[in-house]
């Protein structure tokens, strides 16, 4: 029998539920333990989740010697916090998006993984999906030409709630750190995929968006401008709903991701210059999207690999510095 690994995580809200939900689909993994600021709340995230360990600080899951890595779901801006204190205790890490509230911060989360020789790699789960991956491939293979231009969207609507995470400052809130990330991080890849590189860092970054009462951006634009005549159009926010697609327009034709950021049955669709039909690639898997992540990252940690090729500490160093940037365009 295979040796799996023993995952703690950190926090019990929605996406730290989607995660655990991964893990028991998973193939590398298990769960072993869950750690809340309250007590009440981890008990019954464990319940529900068929965990046997609940603990009342977080603290006290990463002192568990049998958990062998962690996955972090806090609020954005403790992140960085408790990355580094799992890696000082040799624990291994899955950190929930964006990586930090700064490239200083993430920086200092590498360096800490480095150091302490443990795997950290930023949960974007559309990155461990073959979907994405084939997106690359044809890009690669100039199946829709000289890429010129992309365009990104995620948007939903959320309640007003000037306390709740997306609004409140302090929480790290906003829509540009909570789902404008995606866009950046996919638009780096694609550009990069356009010039036979991994991923490419824009050269100028502009951005605009509407600040709401509580101080934070609750809708967003970006243009992103890279080298080589690569250019992309971003959208993100919290008060809306959007198609949430990717488009990549080329010399030769252009390539739609109806579903981006969770992969579907619609698949990629192509459709060369002066055709009149679209081709739909399917990528079929077995399995659901947050399985593949945790198997992602389960896999890497068993081949006592530090960093994943699906998203390496460059990159998502990259990210922040791009986001960054975003924020800053954006009076707050």
């Amino acid at each position: 029998m295979k040796p799996k690994i023993s995952w703690g995580i950190l926090a019990t809200g929605h996406i730290a539920g989607v995660f655990a939900k991964g893990v028991q689909d998973s193939k590398t993994g298990t769960l072993a333990a869950v750690g809340s600021r309250s007590i009440t709340s981890a008990r019954k995230f464990a319940r529900q989740f068929h965990i046997p360990q609940a603990y009342g600080s977080y603290s006290e899951l990463l002192e568990d010697p049998k958990i062998q890595a962690v996955y972090i779901g806090t609020p954005h801006p403790f992140h960085a916090q408790w990355a580094i204190a799992a890696a000082r205790v040799g624990k291994h890490i899955l950190c929930e998006k964006p990586l930090a509230m700064s490239v200083s911060e993430a920086m200092k989360m590498v360096l800490a993984a480095k150091r302490h020789k443990v795997f950290l790699m930023e949960a974007f789960q559309y990155r461990c999906h073959p979907q994405t991956a084939k997106v690359v491939e044809l890009i690669r293979k100039g199946t829709i030409g000289k890429v010129y231009r992309i365009q990104a969207s995620f948007c939903f609507p959320a309640p007003y709630k000037p306390k709740g995470r997306l609004f409140d400052r302090k929480l790290g809130g906003g829509s540009i750190l909570d789902v404008g990330c995606y866009t950046v991080s996919m638009a780096r890849l694609l550009a990069g995929a356009a010039r036979g590189k991994k991923f490419l860092d824009p050269v100028q970054v502009e951005g605009t968006g509407y600040i709401g009462k509580t101080g934070v951006e609750e809708w967003a634009t970006a243009t992103l401008r890279f080298p080589g005549d690569v250019t992309a159009d971003l959208l993100c926010g919290f008060r809306f709903i959007d198609e949430r697609t990717v488009r990549v327009l080329g010399s030769k034709g252009s390539l739609v991701l109806p579903a981006p950021w969770k992969p579907t049955e619609a698949g990629i669709l192509t459709q060369l210059t002066g055709s009149k039909k679209t081709r739909v690639i399917q990528v079929k898997i077995k399995g659901r999207l947050p399985a593949w992540e945790a198997d992602t990252a389960g896999r890497c940690i068993l081949q006592k690999k530090l960093e994943c090729q699906a998203m390496t500490w460059e990159d998502s160093l990259g990210n922040m510095k791009a986001l960054e940037e975003w924020r800053r365009c954006v009076k707050r």
